[in-house]
């Protein structure tokens, strides 16, 4: 991971959507560490503003709340509109929430045609809504950073057999989103390829969030040493994508997941 004091971000204002969320909340706080100015953007407006003071109290850069349901199209342009007056510019987005109705996560033979569309429609749509908006936002302001969070089963077929005795499933849902988020985002990176901007996903392995010990046995044994990741496990390969360390690179799928792929 970047180390505090490094300064690789240093004023660069860093959009992460769902930034009051798991992931969003650790991603926060790293480009916050690293000089960065962290949006804390979230649906949840109060717990975006929770997250953002606790962001605030002892780090080098710094967090600010705001409110962004993706899946708007007034409220994505609303926030590009209120940064571009703040801070006068934008540097990256990073395309982490994680819209989702109540019946999502059934098996298959549970999910409706109704339900399959909505889910995919909020999650795959507000990827595109707010890839778009920010992607033509940097086109005409010099240049900026997209990062879509996919997943390893937006790459390989579902392990079922890991589930096998357990209440949990893949949900088809999931496959099909993530996995056209991958190529959503060479789509992204082609179109805009000669105007500034870098595209990339992050893919990450599965995350620890309290799965049965039988699942977690199962899936572990297919990784190379740690196995189910933290969401820390994950920053260092955003904060590259997110830096200049990575400016020749983009329409590139960054998998994290210990050889879980493998």
């Amino acid at each position: 991971m970047l180390e505090r004091g490094s300064h690789l971000l240093t004023d660069k204002v860093v959009v992460v959507t769902g930034g009051a969320g798991v992931l969003g909340r650790q991603f926060c706080t790293a480009i916050v560490k690293i000089g960065g100015v962290a949006i804390v953007a979230d649906r949840d407006v109060e717990a975006a503003t929770r997250a953002a003071a606790e962001m605030n109290k002892s780090r080098l850069g710094r967090a600010e709340a705001a409110s962004l349901d993706i899946i708007n199209p007034q409220s994505v342009g609303a926030l590009i509109d209120g940064l571009k007056k703040k801070h006068g510019r934008i540097d990256a987005v990073v395309n982490n929430a994680y819209p989702r109705n109540r019946n999502y996560g059934r098996k298959l033979e549970d999910v409706t045609y109704e339900d399959f569309c909505d889910n995919v429609g909020q999650h795959l749509g507000g990827y595109f809504l707010v890839a778009q908006q920010f992607g033509l936002f940097f086109r005409d302001h010099g240049g900026g950073n997209i990062v879509n969070l996919s997943s390893i089963y937006g790459t390989i077929v579902p392990r079922f057999e890991i589930y096998a005795g357990t209440p949990m499933t893949m949900p088809v849902e999931y496959a099909a989103i993530k996995s056209a988020v991958v190529q959503l985002t060479r789509y992204f990176a082609q179109y805009f390829k000669g105007a500034g901007l870098r595209v990339h996903s992050l893919s990450p392995g599965g995350i620890l969030a309290d799965q049965p010990a039988g699942f977690l046995a199962a899936y572990n044994g297919h990784c190379a040493s740690k196995g189910m990741l933290s969401p820390n496990d994950l920053v260092g390969a955003l904060l590259f994508l997110l830096s200049d360390q990575s400016q020749f690179m983009t329409g590139q799928n960054l998998i994290v997941d210990d050889g879980f792929s493998l």
